[in-house]
């Protein structure tokens, strides 16, 4: 038999494989119980922490006096921009108003995600200036690139969001790149997505944007977009996010307030004092989203990672890391709303065995922990510098992974298999049994990116590792890639309101 057959028949069986999968599931539905590492009573006192940050200590409100003005006539006290809450001001507005669990609608109404609960939403990574392939290295992310990640995203089956600013396309306008990324997201997937928040008036735009895909009764109504706003840490807002996070919760879209804390530099380097630090800013800008719109969903979200104490340097997949984020998502859990952390976290500068520890050790974690929302679930590489092609599709090989793992032990009839027990008896095989023939082709996960053949097989097809082989599977992926359809009429007025939008003031680099 020649190579080619033999690659024919394995192709064969992967394409009958892939038919008889499972139908795509719009988020995971985890039957698994979240593991947490503290108790009841270590958790109220990390709680009681924050408090007093919150009392005594305070938030500085940087340049924006409206928010300021808001949390004084709820009862807080400012001194400049140091604002001081009252114990247990801010989670009593949290908890009386911010819902524990929200759908987030998708223009495929089969890809709306239900975010909270026992639900995990898996997105794709975020931010990052570079892009990373074999093929062309290292280099500075385009709009075609951003347009490769969304596609990418919307076909991988173990990925439920759109996501962001997946990368950041430095070839348009820093001032007018959101309309091109807002409107890929809706061009290019169904898939729900999230909005900008580089600017208040961006965060308007993308709104807007929204309203013409889903109508304006139904945003002010429903969540259509979730919403990045990261803490200025230690213990600072900003005008920029803060106008961001008024915009959307005006308008009933979800907010993820994210402190982003390098432990040693932005708070102290214990485990325990960054949990309470993060959720003093949490509690903080949850607050701000249920005073400006009482009942707007929000997400409490931490981004942590350790530092190198010798070249200052974050790290990531580290064991404090895994425990801030664990504990993290219980103190969420006991306030009652959403949470989001982890990811395919490195800093590695490629898709090495360093990139694939540290993702899955931080992907795997916040799976256990019980993360709702797991922002930069793949394509995260040198510390979020870059968004690699390779490493996107072996963290979608992971998440698939763990979908199966939160599913839990399948202890029906066919699960405890005591009808194959009986056929089979003592010292045979299960091979040829009944059962076996009947759950074979969904008994075990089948990774796309793994290599499991002989070593004379791995030979002869060219002896690649991990990543050639992730570099071919983006490659397929893209070519076999089909837009979803849009209205014309929806995307005739998107592009129009993008033109009238754009030509309304000059470009520019500033952000």
């Amino acid at each position: 038999m020649s190579r080619n057959e033999r690659t024919g028949g394995r192709r064969g069986r992967a394409e009958a494989n892939a038919a008889a999968t499972a139908p795509r599931k719009p988020y995971i539905e985890r039957a698994i119980p979240p593991y947490s590492v503290l108790g009841d009573a270590d958790l109220a006192i990390l709680e009681g922490n924050a408090e007093t940050i919150l009392e005594e200590i305070g938030i500085d409100i940087k340049d924006d006096p409206e928010t300021i003005a808001i949390f004084v006539a709820a009862g807080a006290k400012a001194d400049g921009v140091r604002v001081r809450f009252p114990r247990g001001m801010c989670r009593e507005i949290v908890q009386k108003n911010a819902p524990a669990i929200f759908t987030q609608h998708a223009r495929n109404s089969s890809n709306n995600v239900v975010i909270g609960g026992n639900k995990t939403v898996l997105v794709p990574s975020y931010g990052s200036p570079f892009v990373y392939s074999r093929e062309g290295g290292r280099r500075y992310a385009t709009i075609e690139d951003f347009r490769n990640f969304v596609k990418l995203a919307y076909v991988a089956d173990s990925l439920h969001h759109s996501g962001g600013t997946i990368c950041e396309p430095v070839d348009l306008p820093v001032n007018k790149r959101h309309y091109d990324m807002v409107y890929s997201h809706i061009k290019y997937s169904d898939k729900a997505f999230m909005g900008s928040v580089t600017h208040p008036m961006r965060a308007e735009d993308s709104v807007s944007m929204a309203k013409i895909v889903f109508g304006d009764d139904f945003v002010e109504e429903n969540c259509v977009m979730v919403n990045l706003i990261n803490a200025n840490s230690p213990m600072t807002f900003d005008a920029t996010m803060l106008g961001a996070l008024k915009v959307y919760a005006r308008h009933n879209q979800a907010t993820m307030i994210s402190p982003f804390i390098v432990a040693g530099a932005m708070s102290p380097v214990t485990v325990a004092a960054v949990a309470a630090q993060s959720l003093a800013e949490g509690l903080c800008g949850m607050a701000l989203a249920q005073l400006v719109r009482p009942g707007a969903p929000v997400i409490y979200g931490n981004f942590v990672s350790s530092m190198s104490m010798q070249s200052g340097a974050p790290t990531f997949g580290s064991p404090e890391a895994s425990l801030i984020l664990n504990v993290g998502a219980a103190l969420a859990r006991r306030l009652g709303v959403p949470f989001r952390s982890a990811g395919g976290f490195t800093a590695s500068k490629v898709a090495d065995a360093q990139a694939a520890y540290e993702a899955a050790n931080t992907l795997q974690q916040g799976l256990l922990a019980g993360v709702n929302f797991m922002l930069h679930t793949a394509g995260w590489l040198e510390g979020g510098l870059a968004m690699g092609y390779e490493k996107f599709v072996m963290d979608c090989d992971q998440a698939a992974m763990m979908a199966i793992y939160a599913a839990g032990v399948d202890m029906s009839e066919n699960g405890q298999a005591m009808d194959a027990m009986r056929e089979v008896g003592p010292g045979q095989h299960f091979l040829g049994c009944s059962h076996t023939q009947a759950n074979f082709k969904s008994a075990f996960y089948r990774s796309t990116i793994a290599d499991n053949n002989s070593y004379e097989q791995w030979v002869e097809d060219g002896k690649l590792d991990a990543e050639q082989r992730a570099e071919k599977v983006y490659k397929d992926m893209l070519a076999s890639y089909k837009a979803p359809e849009l209205d014309p009429d929806i995307d005739a007025r998107l592009i129009s309101f993008m033109e009238t939008q754009k030509a309304s003031f000059p470009d520019s680099n500033i952000s």
